[in-house]
């Protein structure tokens, strides 16, 4: 052991050994980027100083209301400025932030509110009555509610509560954050889409969100000062954590309150937008988009795609648009993507149809994730031959602390040393995974498995076809069928007939969807496709 057997004097220190916090991010931006732009939104545009001596205020304001280290502020708020603002005056006064999703109905808002103990809750006023109905729910208690007005949005305050604006105007710009004594303790409280029962409650920790943050750096290829787009709700996982992230590099967040094709280009063109982050269904409005909706730009912009497995038609096309698509993979559970497509410049060469192929990929570990691989039910490798399917598992330290109060689920998820993901994957020779589809999404017809991701990725190749979703379909003979739910591109038109024949030139027979309905998706607030509401529909054809 040598000198190593005696440590005298070798101990951590307050100048040594300092907890992981991304909140150490903007306190450094402050000093480092004072002057230059942090958050911008329509006439709101605030440089690092401001940003901070806002968030500051808030931090100051929430402590003199009584909130204390430990306890819950929740959001119902889109992508505005204060919910930025939230990801570090919340924490910044010791407490945890719990952003909820604005889509959600009353009783689980109302769920959410009371499993979290949450004692305040920021709301954007067009979401007042959801909070009300949901305290209502609650025989009035609840939390008490901070009303963010977004006047440019067409959203005044409406008198009946204290207003954001003024709520931090009484904070102190001055205040001394309450930086974490240990990097475990909990930062934020994000709830699961609770399709099946009521959401659990994610609880993160500082740690794994610094970690987070700077592996994103590397693996996004990030430079000083990018300009980044919020569309991921930041009430999804934080939005990927790319708010705590931005101060990193002196960047911009351009908050974006409506996701819309022409909202998208219209902030690549006027801000300059060079990163965003969205689910295949944005993407495919950008493909999509009507030319009124257009905009001119002449740098590419770098997109992260995430929540489905991305359409190779959908990915082929837009890269022709001017963007640069990285597929990236991950869950609520930890805090956002931890999987990327890595490029290898070996398939520069490969026609743009093996390219799109290859990026629909999930790819390898992020740097800060210790191993990501594809297990069968024993936790046992699979084969990487492209072919055996197994479970994603997940160790590292963007990995969440467990469930609130939920310490069966919490062990049942983390048992074997790994985060079972319950995506069911295969992994290539090189090591790259490719989900096959959600545990609960695989269609068995007539004891094959059938992926409903890749009957989807046929049938996105027909050119009448804008989204698709595939469930499974009762059936007398083969237990279950592929049935393809169809929303076609604006004044296209195909037959169902035509569609089945298209995709049977492309899948082996029983893959072949059985029956084709045509109708706009259920969708949830960051573009993903609601199955659960589909299976629903296809119970009753």
């Amino acid at each position: 052991m040598g000198w190593l057997a005696d440590e005298t004097g070798l101990d951590k220190r307050r100048a040594n050994y300092v907890p992981l916090t991304p909140l150490s991010h903007l306190n450094r931006a402050a000093r480092v980027f004072p002057n230059t732009q942090a958050v911008v939104y329509g006439t709101h545009r605030k440089t690092y100083a401001e940003y901070h001596a806002r968030c500051s205020q808030l931090a100051s304001a929430l402590g003199r209301m009584g909130v204390k280290p430990g306890d819950v502020v929740s959001t119902l708020l889109p992508n505005i400025p204060a919910q930025a603002e939230a990801h570090f005056g919340v924490s910044a006064c010791g407490a945890v932030l719990n952003t909820i999703n604005i889509r959600l109905d009353v009783d689980t808002v109302a769920y959410i509110f009371d499993h979290a103990e949450a004692k305040v809750v920021l709301v954007d006023t067009a979401f007042l009555g959801l909070a009300e109905a949901a305290k209502a729910a609650m025989d009035g208690q609840g939390p008490e509610i901070i009303e963010v007005a977004d006047p440019q949005a067409g959203f005044p305050a409406s008198g009946n509560y204290p207003e954001y604006e003024d709520f931090i105007a009484g904070g102190d710009a001055g205040f001394i954050w309450l930086m974490p004594e240990d990097e475990w303790e909990s930062l934020a409280l994000s709830y699961t889409s609770g399709t099946t029962g009521r959401p659990k409650g994610v609880v993160h920790h500082h740690r794994g969100a610094y970690l987070m943050t700077m592996g994103t750096v590397v693996s996004w290829r990030l430079q000083l000062h990018p300009i980044y787009l919020t569309i991921v709700p930041l009430f999804h996982c934080n939005g990927w954590n790319h708010t705590w992230m931005m101060p990193v590099l002196g960047g911009t967040v351009v908050c974006c309150r409506d996701i819309t094709a022409g909202n998208i280009y219209d902030a690549i063109a006027d801000e300059g937008v060079t990163h965003f982050g969205g689910a295949p269904i944005v993407l495919n409005s950008i493909v999509n988009a009507q030319d009124e909706e257009r905009r001119a730009f002449d740098h590419t912009v770098e997109v992260f795609t995430a929540g489905a497995p991305p359409a190779a038609a959908t990915l082929a096309a837009i890269e022709k648009l001017g963007f640069n698509v990285t597929q990236v993979y991950g869950l609520t559970e930890t805090y956002g993507h931890v999987t990327e497509c890595v490029w290898d410049s070996a398939w520069d060469g490969l026609e743009d149809a093996e390219k799109a192929a290859i990026k629909a990929q999930q790819g390898v570990a992020f740097p800060m994730m210790e191993d990501i691989t594809v297990m069968d039910d024993a936790m046992a490798q699979v084969a990487m031959d492209g072919a055996t399917q197994g479970e994603i598992m997940i160790r590292g330290n963007s990995v969440m602390k467990g469930y609130l109060k939920n310490p069966e689920a919490t062990e049942k998820d983390f048992s074997g040393g790994y985060f079972h993901s319950g995506d069911i994957a295969v992994q290539h020779p090189n090591g790259y995974m490719q989900i096959a589809d959600r545990a609960k999404d695989i269609i068995i017809s007539g004891g094959e498995n059938v992926s409903s991701v890749e009957v989807e990725g046929a049938l996105m190749h027909h050119p009448a076809v804008s989204l698709c979703a595939v469930v499974a379909k009762a059936d007398e003979k083969w237990g279950e069928v592929p049935c393809a739910f169809v929303e076609l591109k604006e004044g296209a038109s195909v037959a169902e007939v035509e569609l089945i024949a298209f995709a049977r030139e492309r899948l082996a027979g029983f893959k072949t969807p059985k029956q084709v309905v045509f109708q706009e998706l259920p969708k949830t607030s960051t573009g993903k496709i609601q199955k659960f509401e589909l299976r629903k529909v296809a119970e009753r054809l």
